[in-house]
């Protein structure tokens, strides 16, 4: 049965393979990155019809308040919500700005909780199914991401609790964790060095992290759970 799919961060990287596969399962999505032109050229590129593209900065209440208000308005109810919204600004605590600091909670863990209330809303009567991104440097840590890794562990445990929140309306919440995966955010590291740390051998693919999100949106009986996609990397600990 066709969804509407929302994806915030659409427009590149996990996003952007995650619009891809669900379109290419044949649902109609709904593309939001904080970039217009991005987002209309990722819509644009999708497979099938009626896609939309919306410009939202998710860390801002009333853009995410704007955007389901458009969303409802054009599309209907939502089915499905993916949060792959996220930045860093990775640095050793001491070194660390206060603005970084709030841009990247407000983003990662923040605008993950403005979206899934705006979503709910529509959810509610529906029921529906929610995946955020985190990582594994949530689940593990690592030195120089205290703030990133503190964002992406505070995802975990809201969507945990959120999951506990909403069953009762059919509504599942699930967290996907990846490893390294070839995106703008790991074009700086140092990837011999990086490889040797997983098991499997190499950088994980967007699209391979965007087939364990459609996982976890299509299981009806999986909530509360966080999946790692990490080739291994957790295991090396």
């Amino acid at each position: 049965m066709s969804r509407l799919a929302v994806v915030f961060g659409g427009s590149r990287g996990i996003g952007r393979a995650v619009s891809q596969l669900l379109a290419q399962r044949g649902h109609r999505v709904v593309v939001l990155s904080r970039n217009k032109e991005a987002s209309q050229a990722t819509a644009e590129s999708l497979p099938g019809e009626k896609h939309l593209s919306l410009s939202c900065d998710v860390s801002k209440e009333e853009d995410v308040q704007r955007a389901f208000e458009t969303i409802s308005k054009n599309c209907g109810t939502v089915g499905y919500l993916v949060n792959a919204a996220g930045i860093n600004r990775d640095a050793l605590l001491l070194r660390s700005k206060s603005e970084d600091m709030l841009s990247v909670l407000h983003t990662n863990l923040l605008g993950s909780m403005l979206t899934c209330r705006g979503a709910l809303r529509s959810m509610l009567s529906h029921g529906g199914a929610i995946v955020n991104i985190g990582s594994v440097v949530g689940v593990k840590g690592n030195s120089g991401q205290c703030v990133y890794s503190a964002s992406k562990a505070g995802l975990e445990g809201f969507t945990r609790s959120l999951a506990k929140e909403v069953a009762t309306r059919n509504i599942r919440v699930n967290l996907v964790a990846p490893g390294f995966i070839q995106t703008d955010m790991t074009e700086g590291l140092e990837k011999e060095a990086a490889t040797r740390r997983i098991p499997l051998d190499r950088f994980g693919e967007p699209a391979e992290v965007a087939q364990a999100v459609l996982f976890l949106l299509e299981s009806p009986y999986i909530t509360g759970q966080v999946l790692l996609v990490d080739g291994g990397l957790r295991l090396t600990l």
